[in-house]
């Protein structure tokens, strides 16, 4: 007797339709998978790289002594340690000097040279979106991870 002569007809294609309806959500949460570890990965990083730099350049940024500079030398110490195309890297520099010039606050500062670098990352997944048998992957635009560090930039060394 031949090996599957005893199955009917109606059973025949069976494994092809449980096949065609399951290798959609496979794939599906197969890019799931994929871009959750690539944006853990890029945490991992970014955790890492972020208060570095910081502390390195955000403190004596080399060449001009404004926070905009150093916020630009952080920026990029950071972009270039990531190494990621899927990955964009901002960062934002506040304290009590840009605060009183916005006109928000006191007159005064019991420490006015201390400086708040945020860093934000934010991951844009791959593919953007993806449709196949009606099976529907539309991550978001982007995934995003804030590291925020406080320095005093004119004394090395003193991280709030």
């Amino acid at each position: 007797m031949r090996c599957g002569a005893w199955r009917s007809r109606a059973e025949r294609g069976q494994m092809a339709v449980e096949l065609a309806v399951v290798l959609p959500v496979c794939i599906v949460v197969g890019l799931v998978a994929y871009n959750l570890c690539r944006f853990v990965e890029a945490c991992a990083t970014f955790d890492r790289v972020a208060p570095d730099a910081v502390i390195a350049l955000g403190v004596s940024p080399a060449g001009e002594q404004s926070a905009l500079s150093a916020a630009g030398q952080v920026r990029s110490s950071i972009q270039s340690a990531l190494d990621m195309s899927s990955c964009e890297v901002s960062v934002q520099v506040s304290g009590a000097q840009q605060d009183r010039a916005a006109g928000h606050g006191l007159g005064f500062s019991v420490s006015p040279l201390l400086t708040t670098f945020t860093c934000t990352l934010r991951y844009r997944p791959w593919p953007g979106s993806f449709v196949m048998a009606g099976v529907v992957f539309s991550p978001p635009v982007a995934l995003t991870h804030t590291r925020t560090l406080t320095v005093d930039r004119f004394r090395p060394g003193v991280v709030v």
